[in-house]
């Protein structure tokens, strides 16, 4: 595309028809912009010039979108370029020609201008529906290139075009994105059929949450790491009046107190630096439904004191904002710390913690609850076996000793990944100890053999002889000594001979 599309107004008419027809068939936004600086940049003939966008996350309230003949450092910094013309240009959304720097009573001392010796420049706002979304910026290091008036009227046709191309790519990509979110919450939503479990402590579980699912009472779940305590949280929020309205998780520990508290609660336009635009925050996005906080002991006092003021009064204030909002969630709270020790210590608020234990639910982790590994495995083998395409059918019968003797520290989290593994590593329909890769047996299952044993059975047998013995003979007590199922310990003993 040549310069002189900006010559007479019909040829004008034509290239900016060409041009919408061009930009309309890019379907990502780092190539569109790219097309629009490079369009940009052939239609005045400038030397330089960067596309610059609007952005809430970044600190300096923009982000440098696309470039060309600027060096990594000037786009970082935006030294080298008139950052006054620029930062005019960002904040009241009218386009601005220089000329002629060298001669112009506003520029010519200019100390971007005189240290980089820029002859002209021209910097044109992106808008759309009154609103500015960022900029485009070019200019001229030599007289050959010339920015004149003249071309201002075309230039910010362009400029209206362009933005509106990029505004519509990213609600593309705002509806992808929601589309992707919509999807994962679907397959999440299939997934609570992961918590599974036919032992004691699970059914105590699943009894909690019948009960409690369709009120609006605050739950704490507590466990170790890896026992599912979020698949908890999403199966009260499925089983509850809630369930058609959102369903928000945070890890509080995944983010430093001044950011967490940004995404919690929200924050104004200008409440600090990098806030350039309103934000709502997530407990006002789930009003209506659920949102589960985990790891709940590392919020700081602050972040306690809004919290418990949500739960109280269901209120909330944003940050820098007087306004008071009202928001109708239900929390669910969850955490692998003591939080009893965390209020002795004063590092956790007691009012507070009343306030999110109104029940509690406690997840066992898998060794205590070893009758669930077979159940929980097979579950894991038949989505990744279909999900990888791979024929296999089952564990070999050692496989399954395997992992009924292994402690498993890392909870079902580690026996899924274990069980994915696996699943790739197989060459066999059935899964092999080999395949699982476990560490060696736990201490306290290896403190159990006798001197003599040298095979997983033996150090089995020996430790089931002892179980059996201390308790008489008696099985359930045996059973629970050992962490085993009631129903496993019978079936050893049958096929021992014991």
């Amino acid at each position: 595309m040549k310069s002189e599309i900006l010559q007479p107004s019909t040829d004008s008419l034509k290239a900016l028809s060409r041009i919408a027809q061009t930009v309309s068939c890019i379907q990502e936004i780092e190539p569109l912009l790219k097309k629009v600086l490079e369009i940009a940049i052939q239609m005045l003939t400038a030397e330089r010039g960067f596309v610059l966008l609007k952005s809430g996350i970044n600190e300096k309230g923009f982000v440098v979108k696309s470039s060309s003949n600027l060096t990594e450092a000037q786009i970082t910094s935006l030294t080298g370029v008139s950052t006054s013309v620029a930062a005019q240009v960002m904040a009241s959304g009218e386009s601005i020609i220089v000329s002629d720097a060298d001669i112009d009573p506003k520029y010519r001392k200019n100390d971007s201008i005189v240290l980089q010796k820029i002859q002209s420049i021209a910097c044109v706002a992106l808008n759309v529906n009154s609103q500015n979304i960022g900029i485009i910026y070019l200019d001229s290091l030599t007289r050959n290139s010339k920015f004149t008036e003249e071309i201002l009227p075309f230039l910010t046709a362009f400029s209206n075009q362009a933005a509106i191309a990029i505004e519509n790519l990213r609600l593309v990509q705002s509806l992808r994105e929601e589309n992707n979110c919509l999807r994962i919450e679907i397959q999440r939503g299939q997934e609570l059929g992961e918590i599974i479990g036919q032992s004691a402590q699970m059914q105590k579980v699943f009894d909690v949450i019948k009960q409690v699912a369709d009120s609006d009472i605050s739950v704490l779940v507590e466990g170790d790491s890896g026992t599912g305590k979020e698949l908890v949280a999403r199966a009260l929020h499925t089983n509850s009046q809630r369930k058609d309205k959102p369903f928000m998780a945070l890890v509080c520990g995944s983010l430093p107190d001044s950011l967490l508290e940004s995404e919690l609660f929200g924050h104004k336009r200008g409440a600090f630096t990098g806030a350039v635009t309103d934000k709502k925050g997530l407990l006002e996005a789930a009003d209506g439904g659920t949102f589960f906080l985990d790891e709940i002991g590392v919020l700081s006092a602050q972040i306690q004191t809004k919290l418990l003021r949500v739960l109280q009064e269901g209120e909330i204030k944003r940050i820098g904002e007087s306004r008071v909002r009202k928001v109708d969630v239900r929390i669910v709270s969850a955490t692998n710390k003591k939080l009893t020790d965390l209020i002795e210590s004063g590092d956790f608020d007691e009012d507070l913690y009343n306030r999110l234990n109104t029940i509690s639910v406690t997840l066992p982790p898998l060794c205590d609850r070893v009758s669930d590994v077979p159940l929980l495995a097979h579950h894991f083998l038949d989505k990744y076996a279909k999900k990888k395409q791979q024929k296999i059918t089952g564990f070999s019968e050692t496989a399954i000793d395997a992992m009924l003797t292994y402690n498993w520290p890392g909870n079902v989290r580690e026996l899924k990944n274990t069980i994915e593994r696996a699943v790739i590593l197989a060459r066999e329909e059935l899964i092999t100890p080999t395949d699982l890769r476990l560490p060696e047996i736990n201490k306290s299952t290896a403190s159990l053999e006798t001197e003599t044993a040298t095979t997983l059975r033996e150090i089995q047998e020996n430790a089931v002889k002892k179980a059996l013995k201390k308790h008489d003979g008696n099985i359930p007590e045996a059973a629970r000594t050992l962490e085993v199922s009631r129903r496993w310990l019978q079936y050893k003993v049958k096929e021992w001979g014991l």
